[in-house]
């Protein structure tokens, strides 16, 4: 349910101190923020890539119908997985912003900000499949991914930004 939301946050809803830093911080991060808390993050896109086939969008195999993962870092020269944060944009938020006249599909978003500082912002999801796959909640794994389970899920707004 919460992958799938369609609501835009409010001023209300962002925590002013969720970071990229704060974010990739170490230590068991499990109950560190609040599904129910947006963010505005900045970090620099490393990756951009169609999403796997997920539960969530109903096993769609269409790439249309599959989210987008926004990997993001906090230092460019960084080619450590466990030092990544996920963001990702839902078909739902894609169709919506179609709407608005912006072109969210996977290649656009990878064309525009791949190699790029961006701001983002959306909302907070602890991702529970991927706990045992991130470093602040399953350390020292080899297969270890991404830097936390944390992820802003989904993606309500992006945009170039300086580096900050």
């Amino acid at each position: 349910v919460l992958k799938n939301r369609t609501n835009f946050p409010t001023e209300k809803d962002y925590n002013p101190n969720v970071t990229l830093t704060a974010l990739l911080k170490n230590g068991d991060d499990t109950e560190r923020w609040n599904n129910e808390s947006a963010a505005k993050i900045i970090g620099y896109v490393r990756d951009v890539k169609i999403g796997g086939i997920e539960t969530t969008n109903c096993k769609s195999k269409e790439e249309d119908l599959r989210d987008t993962h926004i990997e993001l870092v906090l230092n460019p020269m960084s080619f450590e997985k466990n030092e990544s944060f996920i963001v990702e944009i839902t078909p739902r938020l894609r169709k919506i912003m179609a709407l608005k006249g912006e072109d969210w599909r996977t290649r656009s978003i990878r064309d525009k900000y791949l190699g790029r500082w961006v701001e983002i912002e959306g909302w907070l999801l602890f991702d529970l499949e991927h706990a045992n796959m991130a470093e602040n909640t399953h350390s020292g794994n080899i297969k270890n991914w991404r830097g936390t389970a944390w992820e802003i899920h989904p993606v309500t707004k992006i945009k170039v930004s300086e580096k900050h």
